[in-house]
This record gives structure tokens, sequence and C-alpha cells, in this order.
């Protein structure tokens, strides 16, 4: 093996090229198993980030069922999952273009099953008894009023022009997860209301179907205002199972003569938030056997719980992360990845546990010469508490820096701000590592994985104790003289990109920054933001307008003459959770101070970018931006555009 080249970090040449990752890549969603057929969603970059059903055989042979420009993807509560269903080679799903459900035959062609009105459907199951699919919808036929979401049934055999829904369920806020007993006689949902979001608190109800299919005799069963409830299932015996985190934590319980029982207590999460619908980390392989996915410490894990004896045996898989748990015939199928296997789709057998792979979302297997490996690493916070992120060195054995200089740091702060980074390949990450930037991706307080206290973390302290945890992570790395104190870019989208405004005005700890479709004024978001989210923040800030000096001291739209930092923004034109103005104010903003900044915008693209050309621009463009700032010269060549107040 040939030396390493000398080359400053940053300018290092990586095969992880932006064209690469685009046109190699594709993303996996939703999984079903219909007998022996597994389907699945890819999320296809190189056709306009569009969503197709996917379906392997008995035989291996892969089909895509969903016809272009066909996009199976719902808009309930914007984030959308649970967009398809599918039972006896059958599948319904929704067209992101108008909204309605769709059935599709084999071989056959879509037939819109509900009417052309203002209305949105996810999270469907069949009702077999009564011919129906029982679904969420999501009404927006108020005008100037928050849509209405209930629980419907849709006929299967009516006029789908006259087709809404029958209402079964209505009357709270919000509803998900409904979940038909094997005999088809009894019906579980959650249900909460404002200003709870799912993860603060849901109620589990149960109730009996009549011969004719109306609810009869409904009753919460477990779940409140302080208690999150995820992902209630019926086993095979009929017996109700649930996620709650009463104990502190997302634990496994079952309801045993309408008490819910503990079926294995532990720190450990076998739950996680509920941004999207039909979310499946566990599945039972028989009564009494589950198969469950669970986090510790940021790392997923897989196994199977005996609720008979107790016990948890841990699989022995080379994996990190686990996601969509299904089980047929004693085969696990979910998608897994770990730092150096992107993510796939891929089927275990539980008795050998042998893994075999059915699909890849990455089509070339990268090389580990240029792969960064994360370390988990905990630090000290300013509020007495234990922060967790994890961190990247720079690698690429190619090359190697000068040995005086220091690397780069690009501090990643995931969204929600309810969610968490964990240590799953991405190549959006390697990206960056492989070019000589070290990368701290942060778990800040209020992420989950780490129970419910640490979540509450946040609670009342959004834009503090977010900006104090990531600044407290690069002070721990700075103090290791790991990386260029000079040189640390703060980078985040939605929640994270409000954390990065606020680390940038508030702070002083970071010379450059990057928003992706971030929050720069939070009264603004409350006022412009879609239902779900709505009252989000009543507990993050406070609510309005008891608390309209927290809103007006944490929006760092109002505080732009205290930011002496660089910033890029990216924003998609037709993002209703984060709407444009919120970057194109912070743009004008720090543009009239004087300061380098850059606005990239996208026609066609919402919360979150989905199109092959978007995603290799924004890469390209926040490489060029901070070559620009932090003075190296990229080895790729990537487009010039104009950085506003940029002195050459």
């Amino acid at each position: 093996m040939p030396n390493p080249l000398i080359a400053p970090y940053g300018s290092w040449t990586s095969p992880l090229t932006s064209d690469r990752i685009v046109s190699e890549s594709i993303r996996l969603g939703q999984i079903a198993l219909d007998e022996d057929r597994v389907l699945w969603v890819e999320s296809r970059p190189n056709e306009g980030g569009r969503n197709t059903i996917v379906q392997m055989d008995a035989e291996g042979a892969l089909h895509a069922l969903t016809p272009a420009p066909l996009n199976v993807r719902t808009r309930v509560h914007e984030y959308g999952g649970g967009a398809y269903c599918a039972t006896e080679g059958v599948v319904y799903y929704s067209n992101f273009a108008d909204q309605r459900l769709y059935r599709q035959r084999p071989g056959g062609v879509p037939e819109p099953v509900t009417a052309d009105a203002p209305m949105c459907y996810a999270d469907g199951i069949m009702d077999f008894r009564h011919r129906r699919l029982l679904c969420i919808r999501e009404d927006h036929t108020r005008s100037g009023r928050e849509p209405q979401n209930s629980i419907v049934s849709i006929p299967l055999d009516e006029d789908p022009a006259q087709t809404c829904g029958d209402v079964l369920v209505e009357g709270n806020d919000f509803y998900a997860s409904p979940r038909l007993s094997p005999d088809g006689k009894q019906l579980a949902w959650l249900t909460w209301n404002h200003p709870n979001m799912p993860w603060d608190g849901t109620e589990l109800w149960v109730a009996g179907l009549a011969q004719d299919g109306a609810i009869r005799m409904p009753q919460c069963v477990a779940g409140g205002p302080d208690v999150s409830i995820f992902q209630p299932e019926w086993s095979p015996d009929g017996r109700l199972h649930f996620v709650s985190d009463q104990s502190g934590w997302w634990n496994l319980y079952r309801l045993d003569n309408e008490r819910d029982t503990p079926l294995y207590p532990t720190e450990a999460e076998f739950g996680e938030p509920q941004w999207v619908f039909g979310q499946r980390l566990y599945a039972f392989e028989s009564p009494d056997h589950v198969i469950c996915a669970y986090t510790q410490n940021g790392f997923w894990h897989l196994g199977r719980l005996d609720t008979a004896q107790r016990t948890l045996e841990r699989f022995p898989l080379p994996y990190t992360t686990f996601d969509d748990v299904h089980v047929h015939q004693s085969r696990i199928v979910c998608t897994a990845s770990s730092p150096s296997d992107p993510p796939a789709l891929i089927r275990i057998d539980v008795g050998s546990q042998a893994v075999t792979v059915l699909r890849r979302s990455v089509e070339f297997s990268p090389n580990p010469r240029y792969l960064s490996t994360p370390a988990a690493m905990t630090y000290p916070t300013q509020d007495g508490s234990t922060g967790h992120a994890f961190y990247y060195p720079p690698h690429n054995e190619d090359f190697q820096a000068p040995p005086e200089e220091r690397p780069p740091l690009l501090v990643k702060s995931h969204g929600g701000p309810t969610g968490a980074s964990s240590p799953a390949f991405n190549l959006m990450i390697q990206y960056w590592t492989s070019r000589g930037f070290a990368v701290l991706d942060v778990n800040y307080g209020g992420s989950t994985g780490y129970g419910r206290t640490y979540r509450k973390r946040l609670n009342g302290q959004w834009g503090i104790v977010d900006v104090d945890d990531c600044v407290s992570a690069v002070t721990a790395l700075i103090d290791r003289d790991a990386v260029d104190p000079a040189r640390v870019a703060i980078t985040g989208g939605s929640a994270g990109g409000f954390t990065t405004l606020c680390a940038l005005t508030f702070r002083d700890c970071f010379t450059a920054g990057s928003s992706y479709y971030g929050v720069s004024d939070l009264e603004a978001l409350v006022r412009e933001t879609h239902k779900f989210e709505s009252r989000y923040l009543d507990r993050l800030v406070g609510p309005l307008p008891e608390r309209q000096d927290l809103y007006d001291q944490r929006s760092p739209i109002h505080f732009t003459d205290r930011l002496s930092s660089p910033l890029i923004l990216f924003q998609g034109l037709e993002d209703k959770v984060v709407p444009p103005n919120q970057a194109e104010n912070m743009f004008n903003a720090v543009k009239a101070k004087g300061l380098p900044v850059a606005y990239i915008a996208f026609e066609g693209e919402q919360h979150g970018f989905r199109q092959a050309k978007h995603i290799k621009q924004v890469l390209d463009n926040e490489l060029y931006f901070y070559s620009k700032i932090f003075g190296f010269v990229p080895a790729d060549p990537v487009d010039a555009f104009p950085i506003v107040n940029l002195e050459e």
C-alpha cells in the first residue's frame, strides 16, 4: 500500500462523491408481509423522490408494483407513514398527488377506492368480516379550521366517487394504530389531544365490533396524559400487547384481566417517538415469543422475549440499528444497519440466525478504507447531566494531514427535536469524514433512547439545553485537542436547524453554520405550522400568549445583531412544516448585518429533500461554503455560487 499523501483536512479526494451518493442509493421504507411475499417502499431520488411499492415473491424475484407517476405517500400529520397495506396479493395505498386511496390487484391497474376530496388517509388495515379498510382519516374540508382526525371505515364495494369513509371513532385531536384482534371482533387504537405529542401522553382504547361493524363499549385500558403508549398489537391468541413508558422507559406490556403487566422491566427503550404512522419494533413469533428491537446507550439490538419465562435473548448480529420488525413462519424481516453496513432489508432465520440481504439501500459496497467508525461519547453537561453523542474522526487511508493541523469539526444537531441520532451507516456523514472533517452527531437533552427523564430535559428549555449540550460536546473534544477550535461548524435540519441558528446567535463556540429548513421565529412557527405540531411548543417552550417573552427571547430572528458567524440556509419552497419565510427572513437579516450568507431554495421540495439533483447540490454547496470560510481547496470540482458579503 502506498504511503498516504499529505494534504490539509477538507481537501482529501474521496470516492464518496455527491454524484455517487444520489445515483446509487435509495431509501427503504415501510415493510409489509403478505403470506410468502415481502413488500416495501422505495424512495428513489433519481425519480424525483417518488415512492414506489416493491414486492419480492417467493422465488426472490422483484416487482415494482406501483407505476409512475404514482407516489405512495400520505400527508396525514404531514410526515405520513403507513401509506399502504397489502393482503391476498392486493395493495391499497395513498397517492401523494391527490391523497386518494387506490387498490391494485395482481397484474392490474390502479383503481381509486375513495373520492376526489380534501381528505388524507393513513395506517390502514383490512377488516375481512365487513369487507372494508379501517384507517386514520384527516379531513381538510373545514375551511379556516384545523383538520379533523378520526378512525374511519372505507367500504370496498361501493362507488369510489361517493366514498370518503364512515366515521367509527372521533372527538379527540389525534388517532393512530387501529389494530384488529385475530378474530376480528375487537379494535384497539391510540388517541391523544393537544397540547400533547404522542411521546408525551397517549391513551390506548379497546372496543368491540358489532355485527354491522359499529363500535360498541369503548374503554380506555392504558396510558394517560403523562404516559406514552406505542405500537399496540394483538398476539396470535388474542392478547393485547403494547409499549408503555410508565416506568420511565418504553418497555413491553400485556393487558391481563384489564391490568397492564410488564413483560421485561429494564432500562432500555422498546419504543420510539411516533413521528410517522406504521412504526413496528416488535412482532410475534408465537403467542409467548416476541421478536423485538430495543436500544440501550444509543445502540439498537434485536432479540427474542419469552413472555412466559420473562427472559430476553439477544441475537448476536453485526448490526447497530434495527427497524420495522415483522415475523412470518420463524423468519424475521426488518431493516438493519451498522457503521460499515448501509441500511438494508434483511431476512433472519430465527433458529440459525442466518441473515439474507433482500435489498440494499446502496448499490455499491463502501470500501472501509474510506469509512469512519463512530465512537459513543459521553460528556458532562451544563445542567449536571451526562450528554450523549457519536464522534466520527476524519478517515481516508489515502491521505493524512500535516502533523500540526487539527481537523475542522462539523457538529450535527438532529431534527425533532424529539428524535435521536444512531450509529447507523450514513453516507451524508462519510461524505465529510472521508474529506478530512471530524463529525460530532449529538443526542442532546430531549433525545430519545435514554429514558423519559432524559427526554424531558428539553421541556421548557428548547433553544437552551440542546444548544448547551452541543457546546459542551465541542468543548470536550477541544479539551482533548482532537479538533481545531477555529473551524467548528454546526448544521441541522428542521428543529436541528433551530438549534443551529440559536447556537450561532447566542453562543460564540461556532465559526460557521448551515441550516436546513430551520426555525428562526418560534411564534411564526406556531402560527403557520400544521395541526400535528401546532401545540408542540407548549411543552418545549411554553404556552402562548402567556409565555410570549420566551418566544421572543429564544427566536434567533430577533437577535441577529449577536450573530458573528457565516451562515448558509437551504429550504424547500413547498414546506408546510417550516414555511420558507423562516429562512428568507433570516437570510435578509444576516445579509443586512454584512456577514457572509447564502440562501438556496428548491422548487418542488417539501420538508426534507428527496430529489437527486437537489441532494447533490446541497452537499456540494455546503462543501464549497465551508471551503471559503475555513480556507481549504476542495479536491472535488464543485460549482461556485454567490455568497453575499464574502470578500475574496
